[in-house]
């Protein structure tokens, strides 16, 4: 318990400390990444001591993923916003990664079956791909406020903790292509790895993650062919991120905590 409350606090200090800067002066500089970097350590850390002590495989079950995809986002967050201003976005990374450890530390670890490593390669690309998508989800809706306050004239002291407009989209796009990219070796890795697709419950899931991946796709190629930006890119960015949420979490909040099954 004291590893995650001090992992909890020391998240909601780093996203104190970064609303401060940017409610003060505009910018997301400041000692919020080191409050931060603490946090994702203990995050790893705890994981690292429920797989020690649980037996079966790492852990994957519904709590424990959304954990671990919040884990993921906050490390992206310190990772990349230490030299840029997309490090605004840990306003709302870092509360969400607090609460989703607490989440998974309230409901128990439940051990899982025992993977081989290319089942284990195929769930980690996929945690780290909803992670970084799910970023991205994140800085699409930073540039429709973004667009939006600016459409309006609205110049409040948080737009200048963001990005150039450019500079937001450009990132944005950067982003979904690296996320794409471990969509692409997710949905691979599971053709390939993963078998009777039927008895494991996961015909649904691959239909949706296979949707979400043609619509990433289309959003890439409508940007190199046609130039999409604004409102079409943050549209189709949330789309296909709303069909990832339900191909995986979706689905497993129905078979585990619905159906009972795993």
């Amino acid at each position: 318990m004291t590893i995650v409350l001090i992992a909890i606090l020391a998240y909601l200090l780093a996203s104190g400390l970064l609303l401060r800067s940017v409610a003060h002066d505009g910018s997301a500089a400041g000692a919020w990444r080191w409050p931060a970097l603490a946090a994702v350590a203990l995050h790893v850390g705890y994981h690292a001591l429920v797989a020690w002590r649980t037996n079966g495989g790492p852990d994957m079950h519904f709590y424990s993923a959304l954990s671990l995809v919040g884990m993921g986002m906050a490390a992206m967050t310190v990772l990349f916003g230490v030299r840029g201003r997309t490090a605004a976005v840990g306003v709302v990374v870092f509360p969400l990664a607090a609460a989703l450890l607490a989440l998974y530390h309230g409901h128990g670890h439940a051990p899982s079956p025992v993977l081989d490593w290319r089942l284990q390669l195929h769930a980690w690309l996929a945690l780290l791909a909803y992670a970084t998508l799910a970023i991205a989800a994140l800085l699409a809706g930073m540039l429709w406020l973004q667009e939006r306050a600016l459409r309006r004239r609205q110049f409040n002291a948080w737009l200048r903790a963001l990005p150039p407009l450019t500079q937001l989209e450009t990132v944005l796009f950067r982003t979904i292509t690296v996320g794409f990219l471990l969509l692409t070796f997710t949905l691979l890795t599971g053709v390939l790895f993963v078998e009777d697709f039927l008895s494991q419950h996961l015909v649904h899931k691959s239909v949706l993650s296979a949707l979400s991946w043609l619509v990433f796709g289309g959003l890439l190629l409508g940007r190199w062919r046609y130039g999409w930006r604004g409102t079409k890119a943050v549209h189709w960015t949330l789309t296909a991120m709303a069909l990832l949420l339900l191909a995986f979490f979706g689905s497993k909040f129905m078979l585990e905590l619905v159906l009972g099954r795993t």
